[in-house]
C-alpha cells in the first residue's frame, strides 16, 4: 500500500463543503468535494478509498491548495500520473495540483502544521462576470491598508479566539495559534484592485476567517479606533464582532507540513 498526498483545488461555489455526506434515508447525497474525489477514486481502483483531508471548508469556500491524502493498493502507477488519471475522472470544478508518496504514517490532517487562507475584496463599482464567484464586493469603500494591518496585529500567537467563533462550533476549545494576519493589495486579471487578507494558524474554528475578515473591515468602514480589534478579541463574545463575510471571496491557500505542530 502506498500513501499518496494530493494538491487540490476546487470552485467551491456548488459544493455543500468539503466532507463527504451520507444520506442515511436513502435519498441523493449532498455534492461536496471529498464525495465527488473519493467517487474518482473508486473508478480507478475498482474498490472503495477513503481520502483524508488536511481539513474542511465550508459551503462555497474555495481552494487553491487543499491536502489530502489516500493509501493505494496498486504499485504500479507512477505517483505522478494520478494527476492525470484523476483529472480524466473528476468534474471540472476539482482539479488535481501535485501528487506524491509519503511515508505510511503521514496524515494530511495531524501532519499539518498550519494551513494559510486568503481572502478577496473588491470595493469597485462593478466586478468583472468571471470574479463574482470569487470574491467580496464591498461598495462604496476605499480601504486604509496601515489601518486595518493595526487592528490586525493584535492577531498574533496563541489567542483565544471565542468572538470569532460560529454558534454550533463544537470545538472543545477556543484557543489558537496564529502565525500572521495581514493585508495587502493585488491586480486581478483585468488590472484592478483586489484587498486581499491572508492569515495563517494551527487550526481555525468554524467561520473564524470570515468572521474575521468581516469584523476587520466593518472596523476600517467605520474607521474606529485602532485598539479595536484588540477589545473585541479580549470580550471572547461573538456578538461583539462584526458580520460574517460571505463565503464567496475565501480560499484555503496552502497546507503547510514542514514547521512547528502546535497543539493549543
Amino acid at each position: 500500500m502506498r500513501n499518496i498526498l494530493l494538491t487540490i483545488s476546487y470552485d467551491g461555489t456548488d459544493f455543500c463543503g468539503w466532507q463527504r455526506q451520507d444520506d442515511k434515508s436513502g435519498g441523493q447525497a449532498e455534492r461536496t468535494v471529498q464525495g465527488e474525489l473519493e467517487k474518482a477514486l473508486e473508478k480507478l481502483h475498482k474498490q472503495k478509498i477513503l481520502l483524508y483531508g488536511s481539513g474542511r471548508t465550508d459551503s462555497g469556500v474555495h481552494a487553491l491548495g487543499q491536502a489530502a491524502n489516500f493509501f493505494s493498493p496498486i504499485d504500479s502507477i507512477p505517483t505522478s500520473n494520478y494527476i492525470r488519471a484523476l483529472n480524466c475522472l473528476l468534474p471540472q470544478d476539482i482539479r488535481i495540483m501535485n501528487a506524491e508518496e509519503k511515508s505510511p504514517d503521514f496524515n494530511a490532517r495531524f501532519s499539518a502544521t498550519s494551513r494559510s487562507y486568503r481572502y478577496f475584496i473588491s470595493f469597485s463599482d462593478s466586478v468583472p462576470a468571471s470574479s463574482t464567484r470569487y470574491v467580496w464586493n464591498v461598495k462604496n469603500y476605499s480601504p486604509n491598508i496601515e489601518r486595518l494591518n493595526k487592528y490586525a496585529s493584535c492577531l498574533r500567537g496563541e489567542i483565544d479566539c471565542a468572538s470569532f467563533a460560529a454558534s454550533g462550533d463544537m470545538s472543545l476549545s477556543t484557543n489558537r495559534f496564529l502565525d500572521n494576519a495581514y493585508f495587502f493589495m493585488q491586480k486581478d486579471i483585468f488590472g484592478n484592485d483586489l484587498l486581499v487578507f491572508e492569515i495563517e494558524a494551527n487550526a481555525f474554528l468554524w467561520k473564524m476567517v470570515r468572521t474575521i475578515t468581516g469584523t476587520l473591515i466593518n472596523l476600517d468602514k467605520t474607521n474606529a479606533p485602532e485598539d479595536s480589534m484588540q477589545k473585541i478579541l479580549l470580550a471572547k463574545d461573538r456578538t461583539k464582532a462584526g458580520v460574517t463575510a460571505p463565503s464567496t471571496g475565501l480560499f484555503l491557500y496552502k497546507i503547510n507540513f514542514d514547521g512547528i505542530r502546535k497543539h493549543v
